[in-house]
């Protein structure tokens, strides 16, 4: 039986509580990030404020030589400058052609559908709880333990990649060759208890389940040819579960130090488990790196300390209620005091070792981590872009000390497994160029016809040294946002996932929303951030100075601020018409194609322009740079997360989240991706609820029944790397 969305029973709608703006669902909230918008912002730092920085930018301009110079250095309106490209760039090849596509119109926030362009047909990967290690049986949500868990595709995935099978066809984000074999890389982020379980379950056999179904996943993938649909290989060597009870090796300026000792690892060295991760990149040298964010929802702190409530970290009980299992959760233990700074670090791991243990890198500092993007410089260091996922907080930049190796060589990989370990830190100030009175909170474009300016890479670290005046160098970067706060960093609207293009060396920044700007008590606005109550977010594109990824000066300007034209006038698109762009709020991941442009996955239009999430196309160039173009739309409640456009094969990949989230066991409000009708026989492995699942894209007729524009439910089929 096919089950459509036209014959599907109506859907309850779920109410969302006022703080989960932005987001949509309570349980989302809640299980994610731990109801980060129900609490006060945990920035209370007193930095400087729109008409400082306008001050000081208008000194720097007549340093430069007058205004005339410093409007030079910016992107104005949908004008592109021709900034240098980056040493890892592949400019000069020849563009291949990408996805050509008609957008989809904006879907409905209660469908429960994945929805493709005319043309396209789509198909899951691997879904939760797929087996991948041996003795893992078929998914059984109903008995489910926690070895089997831990031998099963995780929950929530988040960041995404397909990696070649040999790493050293590993070019840049966008050049990687993806033959017939490949590696799939995935982050778990979290769980949502209340719809993966039913009351038969025990409280802590639930608990130990959801720690197994942290962290993340490598599993070898297989396909006929190229340009043809993967499929998953349940028993392969390198396959791989990392969770709770994985053993991480802390490295850096910062390991061993008394602030990350305790009393299960006086060494400060060794910690178990990743959690909450979210983004993350792949590097040049062929590893993963991926970012805790939300720590802050699983551990208690003891209240001791003042600068843990700068991470939202609270001595009370937590939502996931780890430290009742766990005494290392709870800093009210003695001799466990510390336990909350192992997390939040940048995380690397080698898909290609499954013996190599993954390494948590201080050098980078903690924060609550998007994720982490490398590109080479041209002296090939490796420079990281990061973003900190909290109103009012940082984008932040690490340049190694040391450099990449070329060749083949297992020295030479081994040698740039170590790039991350040591480098200089920065966090980002940008100056707007603008009158503080045209910066209004409106969204209103000033009269220099851009949102745009200045900016300056404030250092943290330099050559091994704090750069902050009363921090020793383990405090910067075992607390970071203090740190920046000290040094006068500029407060943005949740900078989320921060990339830099390897066509050009530019820096795109998702800032997700702000419903705070402007408000009483808060912060108000600013150039880099104009809009007030900032429900929609937008994006930052950053230029370099002089093309070096190195460089500590930098220009930048606005390139999207979001929203749905037909209802809010204070969009902006670089100058491309408004009416004639898909509607578009608030962006998350971000990802490139061979042909420079630029892919935007949301999370949070059901709340904000109550529109299902999705993937956007956005031109980067010439007359319709702005123009944006939806690709795909995710089922009920689920976000979009980790697009891989590949336009060689003419194929596109995201990970659906938290689909049904605001549903419950006894009332699930999502069937995605199974799709099984009522009364229908439910095969081995399949579910008739909702699976957070890595979906693919393709050509309709490519290997695959073609599902057809609108149509996201329809027939079962067990991918047959399940069975």
């Amino acid at each position: 039986m096919t089950i459509t969305p036209e014959s599907r029973p109506q859907l309850p709608v779920v109410a969302t509580p006022h703080y989960a703006r932005g987001k949509r669902a309570a349980a989302t909230c809640r299980f994610k990030c731990a109801d980060a918008c129900a609490h006060p912002a945990p920035n209370l730092s007193a930095n400087e404020y729109f008409r400082d920085i306008a001050s000081r930018a208008l000194s720097r301009r007549v340093m430069l030589g007058g205004a005339a110079a410093a409007a030079a250095a910016v992107v104005v309106g949908a004008q592109a400058l021709g900034a240098p490209p980056a040493a890892a760039s592949v400019a000069g090849k020849k563009p291949v052609k990408g996805l050509a596509f008609g957008a989809i119109a904006a879907q409905p926030m209660e469908q429960d559908a994945v929805v493709v362009p005319e043309g396209y047909a789509w198909s899951p990967i691997i879904r939760w709880g797929d087996p991948i290690l041996p003795g893992g049986r078929a998914f059984d949500p109903a008995h489910q333990t926690p070895e089997q868990q831990a031998r099963q595709f995780g929950y929530n995935c988040d960041y995404l990649d397909i990696l070649p099978e040999d790493p050293q066809h590993i070019r840049s984000m966008v050049e990687t060759r993806r033959g017939t074999k490949g590696l799939l890389v995935a982050n778990h982020e979290y769980t949502n208890p209340d719809i993966m379980f039913d009351a038969s379950y025990d409280a802590a056999t639930r608990r130990a389940i959801e720690r197994a179904a942290h962290g993340m996943s490598v599993v070898e993938v297989t396909r006929d040819r190229t340009g043809t649909p993967w499929e998953y290989s349940r028993i392969a060597p390198l396959n791989r579960r990392i969770h709770l009870g994985t053993a991480f090796t802390i490295d850096g300026p910062a390991a061993g130090d008394d602030l990350l000792k305790t009393v299960a690892d006086p060494t400060g060295t060794k910690v178990y488990g990743t959690l909450n991760n979210c983004a993350g990149g792949t590097t040049p040298w062929g590893t993963v790196v991926s970012g805790e964010e939300n720590f802050h929802g699983y551990l208690r702190v003891n209240g001791q300390d003042a600068r843990d409530a700068r991470y939202g970290l609270r001595n009370t009980a937590t939502r996931y209620g780890w430290e009742l299992d766990d005494p290392r959760f709870d800093g009210n233990n003695p001799g466990y005091e510390n336990e909350n700074r192992r997390f939040g670090w940048v995380v690397e791991m080698d898909p290609y070792d499954p013996t190599a243990a993954p390494v948590k890198h201080t050098a980078l500092g903690r924060f609550k981590h998007e994720g982490a993007n490398v590109i080479l410089a041209a002296d090939k260091r490796a420079v990281v872009y990061m973003g900190d996922d909290e109103r009012f907080d940082y984008v932040y930049k690490f340049v190694s000390t040391d450099r990449m190796r070329e060749g083949n060589s297992a020295a030479a990989r081994e040698h740039n497994k170590t790039l991350l370990s040591s480098g200089d830190l920065y966090v980002a100030r940008f100056d707007g160029d603008s009158p503080a009175s045209e910066i209004d909170g409106s969204g209103a474009v000033p009269s220099d016809g851009a949102f745009d300016g200045t900016g300056e890479w404030l250092p943290l670290v330099l050559d091994g040294e704090s750069q902050v005046d009363g921090m020793s160098l383990a405090e910067v970067l075992v607390f970071t946002r203090v740190a920046a706060d000290t040094v006068g960093a500029t407060k943005m609207d949740r900078p989320e996932d921060v990339e830099p293009n390897p066509f050009t060396g530019r820096i795109y920044v998702a800032c997700t929303n702000n419903s705070n700007r402007a408000r009483d008590g808060y912060p108000g606005v600013d150039e880099a951030n104009p809009r007030g109550s900032n429900r929609d977010g937008h994006v930052v594109e950053i230029i370099e100075d002089g093309g070096d990824q190195t460089a500590t000066t930098f220009t930048w300007n606005l390139l999207i601020v979001a929203g749905d034209p037909e209802v809010n006038d204070s969009t902006y698109f670089s100058g491309f018409p408004a009416d004639k762009v898909s509607p578009i709020s608030c962006p998350d991941n971000v990802a490139f194609d061979a042909d420079g442009n630029l892919w935007i996955s949301t999370d949070g239009q059901p709340s904000s322009i109550q529109k299902s999430d999705g993937l956007f196309k956005v031109t980067l160039d010439g007359a319709q740079r702005g123009r944006v173009e939806q690709f795909l739309a995710v089922p009920r409640s689920a976000e979009t997360c980790g697009p891989v456009v590949d336009v060689r094969d003419s194929m596109a990949y995201v990970n659906v989240q938290h689909p049904g989230d605001d549903g419950s066991w006894g009332a699930q409000t999502s069937y995605f991706p199974d799709y099984l009708a009522d009364g229908e026989t439910v095969p081995a492995g399949a579910w008739r609820g909702p699976r957070p699942s890595t979906i693919q894209v393709f050509p309709a007729g490519a290997g695959e029944t073609p599902r057809g524009q609108h149509q996201g439910p329809g027939p079962f089929r067990e991918p047959r790397g399940g069975r």
